[in-house]
């Protein structure tokens, strides 16, 4: 299993995937507030040691996997999703051709 890093660092890049995913008021989301309330009752202080820091951490990255994953594939579905019958010329152009000009002026 690959090492999770540093749990600041995932935290971090957690929020900045919820800024995506909500836009810019990400700060109003119930979710905001639920990951910054997990990760303050989690953290390691100099009174307590908290055992479930690691399965907190784990879930945190997994949630990141996820969010990342459906970003990555709306985007790649934007990009790639068929828009319906295309034209000769635009297939063509697709896959860097260039249809021949027909005689007397057409096309």
């Amino acid at each position: 299993m690959a090492a999770l890093g540093a749990p600041l660092r995932t935290l971090r890049a957690l929020l900045r995937e919820l800024r995506h995913a909500a836009g810019r008021s990400y700060r109003d989301s119930p979710a905001y507030r639920h990951v910054l309330a997990a990760f303050r009752a989690h953290r390691v202080t100099s009174e307590k040691l908290c055992r479930a820091q690691q399965e907190l951490h784990f879930q945190a990255a997994t949630y990141l996997c996820l969010l990342r994953s459906v970003r990555e594939h709306e985007a790649l579905h934007r990009e790639y999703h068929g828009r319906g019958e295309r034209s000769p010329q635009e297939v063509a152009g697709l896959v860097g051709f260039r249809l021949p000009q027909q005689p007397g002026g057409k096309g």
